[in-house]
């Protein structure tokens, strides 16, 4: 049986170099390449539909309950937070996710992040072109500290795909893994990775990335108090969720330099506010949320996408979320 289907925001997934077509197979599909975050304007794009597929498009209470056709709910995302799935649990709509598709390129992301942190490639290439190398007294010269990673800690939040496929990638560089879990695994530790309290990774890593989820314990966890606890000079990576950082406490740490660089992928709100203070803030590289959008990732991404509706219409729903 034909299905009416609704795409309120497919333009990040597919800009236009992958296809719907796997969608496609189940039934009409309306594909918008975004969607207001106005609660009329989404119900009026919804319409009578079945199936909506979200990326970032909000559906709250107030417009489940009003789009009574709806029975599926696909996120073209890992994180499920703009659904109130409370709601559709009780108004028997399934929701569903798309889990471990970014893992590689998260991690990849993350040490290109790691790299521009200790080398600085993209401002040394500006210059050069601006000139400053043509100029130059010597052979060489460097306008930043270039950091050797060797023999330096790694502190890792949140040890799941993301958080071990980026240790895999950092110990190459001779670097030791320190990570914060609330699942601990002793079968991953090893002579260069342990497990730790949350203080003792603060204590001791030279870089801390973030690879946790955003919960309740974990928004804010990068903040003042524990800034303090930090080395002098530490760098920050996070290519996880902006609400896992007091931007301001950020922002006043690279300011002093307690914290030397961070690099981050992603901010508290998105599309970035024009004050938000990591925009002024010394040292910190900022990337508008793209580790996760390779095209391989993206087409990952749709596949799962795919099989998870052709599972729910074959009544075996996976990746449930609610």
């Amino acid at each position: 049986m034909s299905k009416k289907i609704v795409v309120l925001d497919g333009y990040t997934l597919n800009p236009g170099d992958l296809s719907w077509e796997g969608v496609e197979r189940f039934g009409n599909v309306k594909v918008c390449n975004r969607t207001a975050f106005d609660s009329e304007i989404v119900i009026d794009t919804i319409g009578d539909a079945e199936i909506v597929f979200t990326n970032k498009t909000p559906l709250p209470a107030e417009v489940l309950t009003r789009v009574t056709n709806v029975k599926y709910i696909g996120v073209l995302a890992t994180g499920y937070n703009v659904v109130d799935v409370v709601k559709a649990k009780e108004l028997g709509i399934t929701v569903t996710n798309i889990p471990s598709y970014g893992t590689t390129a998260v991690a990849q992301f993350t040490m290109g992040l790691l790299l521009e942190l200790c080398h600085h490639i993209g401002n040394h290439n500006e210059a050069v072109q601006a000139g400053e190398w043509a100029k130059s007294l010597d052979f060489c010269f460097w306008n930043s500290p270039l950091i050797e990673l060797e023999g330096k800690t790694m502190g890792i939040i949140g040890f799941g795909r993301i958080g071990q496929a980026t240790a895999k990638m950092v110990q190459v560089f001779g670097l030791n893994i320190l990570t914060y879990s609330r699942t601990r695994k002793p079968e991953l530790e090893s002579e260069t990775c342990k497990f730790v309290e949350l203080d003792e990774l603060l204590k001791q890593s030279d870089i801390i990335s973030l690879h946790c989820p955003l919960f309740e314990d974990t928004e804010g966890i990068i903040n003042k108090t524990n800034i303090a606890k930090m080395k002098d000079g530490v760098m920050l990576i996070n290519t996880s969720r902006g609400g896992l950082v007091v931007e301001a406490d950020l922002a006043e740490a690279l300011n002093s330099d307690k914290i030397s660089g961070a690099a981050v992928d992603v901010v508290s709100k998105e599309p970035i506010s024009a004050d938000n203070p990591l925009l002024k803030a010394k040292n910190c590289i900022i990337t508008p949320h793209i580790a996760w959008a390779t095209k391989a990732a993206r087409t990952r991404l749709m596949a799962t996408a795919v099989n998870n509706l052709e599972a729910f219409l074959n009544g075996k729903s996976v990746n449930v979320v609610n």
